[in-house]
């Protein structure tokens, strides 16, 4: 890929053009990474308090009977959204969802254990295990170049 930056004074906004043969799966993450339009902010609660997240403190979210949840590392949150609209917000490139009720922060991972037949043993950087569902292990597996 070429990237190429003119310095214009008379552009008064930012102008992104996309010069390509065919649309790729690289064309369509450039254009899914200038045309995000949701906010990236996440709030999480405790009792009766709410604190905007960070998401490099983000270990892991998951839901858990009827709730969704954040292990930070300043602590546990609940959370209003549901996984499939926090999983929007996060920052794809840190974030990858291994089960249909958990989102882990890949940044946040001491180590992957495939030793285990059909799935894959996560160690989060808190000592946190948790496991990669067979239905997410080959997408697993592919962020890992494995």
């Amino acid at each position: 890929m070429h990237i190429e930056i003119r310095i214009d004074e008379s552009c008064k906004e930012p102008k992104v053009l996309i010069m390509t043969d065919k649309i790729t799966d690289e064309v369509n993450t450039i254009v899914e990474a200038f045309s995000e339009t949701s906010p990236q902010i996440i709030s999480g609660f405790v009792h009766d308090t709410v604190e905007i997240l960070d998401q490099a403190d983000i270990l892991r979210i998951y839901a858990s009977d009827g709730k969704v949840f954040a292990d930070t590392i300043r602590g546990n949150y609940q959370l209003r959204l549901r996984l499939y609209e926090l999983e929007s917000r996060l920052d794809k490139k840190s974030f990858a969802r291994i089960s249909n009720s958990e989102i882990i922060n890949l940044k946040k991972v001491k180590q992957f254990d495939l030793s285990f037949s059909g799935t894959i043993c996560v160690t989060l950087s808190d000592g946190t295990v948790t496991y990669v569902s067979r239905r997410h292990v080959a997408k697993i597996k592919q962020i890992l170049g494995i």
